[in-house]
Formats: structure tokens, sequence, C-alpha cells
């Protein structure tokens, strides 16, 4: 067996031609072998090593590909070494091949790289307080100095030469690249003045009018800031216009714990008249009213008794209007109610009269930051307001509408008849 494979192997030596041939397939037979033994026996196990370490989920490298990349570096290496003793093998091919496998080695291990800064990011994603301090941002930035390197070294390997020579040319390109990444640069800066500024954050309620952007962040990245609006559309905001344009945070008013009501009653001015004392006597009635009554009675007892005789005609005197008695029932009313904060800003005031009536403005905070139930602490504090003004003698405020007119038509009807 040993003399009939001696003496096929000085057959093949003979035929320059196909003894390359089998060579070269060999060659590429071994490579495909050492590809499927790193990724079946030594990479798979590492994966599972490294799995084991990080709490047991090893399929965050399989997803990103990390594995396969790293298992085409070794076919590369066994075709990069074995193709220079292969017989016959002419210079200049050996040169290209060679050439070749170490650019491939270069981008396989660029890829690689980049595919462990995903992991890197997935598992920093992982942290209770990621979305303080975003980091991808910085990784993509990393993952484009790598591959900036990773084609300078991959053209100088092709090429066969030192990559210091390409190195000293790109001082002449120096104001082509900034002009090409010009806007990588400006994301970077804006990236950079974001986290270290503390601007904007995943799960930040964000609004920028110009742009249409009203919802919640929900990625920051280089070059863009997804943000998903209320009606479940996705704005994508270059990351600089956060540093250049003026955009509203509603962070503060979520770590505050309290939401502004800022609303108005339109009034019918019409309807403010004084308390007679009947009335007066009836708005005793009201829990909210009895101190504030009480002392202001006494009150205005007390100045009108400085009068003169002369002077105390009604006209003279100070006396209780239903509007003044109302607002006081309305702010006693907020500061009753427990969904109301107390330790934050508590008005209820009067704005300038206009055609659309007195306005009556509430200004307080609610004790919760929720959408849902915030509308309904307000609605349920209006809808009281509303049913409760006829008790003061009050009317809301409204343009005539169809209805009134008729209604006033009616009784000019009867009057005619």
């Amino acid at each position: 067996m040993q003399n009939e494979t001696t003496q096929w192997l000085e057959w093949l030596r003979q035929h320059h031609e196909l003894h390359t041939f089998v060579a070269s397939a060999a060659l590429i037979l071994l490579a495909w072998l050492s590809n499927w033994m790193v990724r079946r026996i030594l990479v798979r196990g590492l994966f599972h090593a490294v799995g084991a370490i990080v709490h047991g989920r090893p399929t965050q490298l399989q997803d990103h590909g990390l594995i396969k990349r790293l298992a085409n570096v070794v076919p590369a290496l066994v075709l990069a070494w074995g193709v220079k003793v292969v017989p016959n093998m002419p210079g200049p091919l050996v040169e290209v091949v060679t050439n070749v496998c170490a650019a491939f080695i270069i981008l396989t291990i660029a890829l690689a790289l980049s595919a462990a800064l995903t992991i890197a990011n997935d598992l920093y994603q992982r942290r209770e307080d990621a979305h303080l301090r975003p980091i991808k941002g910085y990784l993509q930035v990393l993952k484009i100095a790598i591959f900036a390197i990773a084609a300078i070294l991959m053209i100088a390997s092709l090429i066969d030469r030192s990559p210091l020579i390409l190195l000293s040319g790109l001082g002449a390109m120096a104001a082509v690249l900034m002009l090409i990444f010009q806007d990588t640069l400006l994301s970077l800066v804006a990236s950079v003045q974001i986290t270290s500024s503390d601007i904007i954050r995943v799960g930040d309620w964000v609004e920028m009018p110009q742009l249409n952007a009203d919802g919640d962040v929900i990625d920051i990245a280089l070059h863009t800031v997804k943000v998903q609006n209320w009606d479940k559309t996705i704005t994508t905001i270059p990351t600089k216009r956060f540093i250049t344009d003026s955009f509203k945070n509603w962070r503060g008013m979520q770590e505050s714990g309290g939401r502004r009501i800022k609303r108005c009653l339109y009034l019918d001015q019409n309807s403010v008249h004084f308390l007679a004392d009947e009335d007066i006597a009836r708005l005793h009635r009201f829990r909210l009213l009895d101190s504030y009554l009480k002392a202001k009675e006494s009150e205005l007892l007390s100045w009108n008794s400085q009068l003169d005789e002369s002077c105390r005609l009604p006209i003279n005197t100070r006396q209780l209007t239903n509007l003044g008695t109302f607002r006081a029932y309305v702010e006693n009313y907020l500061r009753e109610n427990n969904e109301i904060r107390k330790d934050m800003t508590l008005l209820v005031r009067q704005l300038a009269p206009s055609a659309n009536g007195l306005p009556l403005e509430l200004y307080c905070f609610t004790a919760t930051t929720a959408w849902s139930p915030y509308e309904a602490i307000q609605s349920d504090i209006f809808d009281h307001l509303l049913a409760i003004l006829p008790e003061f003698g009050l009317r809301v405020f409204q343009h005539p509408s169809g209805a009134d007119m008729r209604e006033l038509r009616v009784p000019m009807q009867d009057e005619a008849q």
C-alpha cells in the first residue's frame, strides 16, 4: 500500500498542472474542515462557557453572528499559509491569494468587533439605569473608527504596502473627510452634549412642534433620536436638532409628581351681583363656605361700623358678592380634594374680562402625572363646578347657538299673539 501511494505521488509530480490542481483542492478542503471544526467544537464550546458566565444567556452571541465571523478567520489563515506550499503555484498568484486572505481576516475581525460592541450595548441596556446614560452613540463612534482603520489596513494589504504610506496621505484629504463626515461629527458632538448635560433620556416625553414630534423617546443613537408619538407613529429626529432647536421635555413634570391644571371657567358678567341676607343664609349650608362666610361677615361688620351714619347706605358699604364667594368655594374645594397637591401652587384667580366672558382660572397640580387619571381628575373638578354654579346665582357664558335662538323666538311669538 505504501509503495502504491509513493508511485502515485511520483506520477503526480510528473504532471505539474494536475499536481497543482490536486494540492489546491486539498488545501480548500482543509480550509473547509478547519472552519467546520472551529465552528462546531472550539468556538461553540467557548460560546457556552461565556454564556454560562453572562447570566445563562448565550443566545445573545449567536444573534449578532459573532461566532460565524470569528470562525471565518481560521480558514483564511489556512489558505494564506497553505498557498505558499502548493507546488508549481505562480508567484504572483500566491501573493494575490495571501493579500486577499489578509484583507479578509482584517474585515472579519472588524465585523466581529462590531458584533461584540452590539452585544455590549444589549447587555448594558439590561441595567436599570441604562436609560439615564445611553452608550449607543459612543459605540457607534467606535464602530466607525474600527471600520475606518480596517479599511486602511485592507487597502494596505491588497496593494502590499505599509499602512503608514496611506496614513501620510490622509493629511491632504482631511478637508474632504471632514466634508464627507460632517453630519457624523456634528452628531457626535451633539451626542456628547446630550449625554453630559442630561438633556434627554430614553423614556422622556418630549415635544418638538416644528417637527410634529410629541411622545416618548424610544431610542438615542449617534445620528438620530426616535420619538414614538401618542398616535403610535414614530418621528426620527437628527440628534443635532436637540442642540440647535428648542423643544419641551416633560421629565421635570413627571419627576415632580404633580401635573398642572390651568383652565378657565368663562362666566357671564351680567350674573355677578351682591349677596342678599337670604342668599348668605342659604350659602351657610355649604360646609366649605361656613367658616369663610363667618370670617367675612365679621370683617365687613367691623369695617362698616366705622362709617358715619350718613355713609351707611348700602351703596357705601362693603358687601359680599356671589363671584367672590364662589371663588372662595372653589379654592376650599380644591384644598379639600385629596387628588390635588397642597404643597404646590394653588390659585383661583380672575383674568381680564373679554367678549367671551369673565375668565375664572384654576391653577393647581394633580397628585398624579399619568395621563388618564389626570384627565379624569380635571374633568371631575369642572363637572362639579359647572353643576354648582347656579347655587351662587352665576351663569356660564357661551355664544348664542341655534337652541338659544329658538328658545328666545317662542316667548316673542307668544307675546305677539
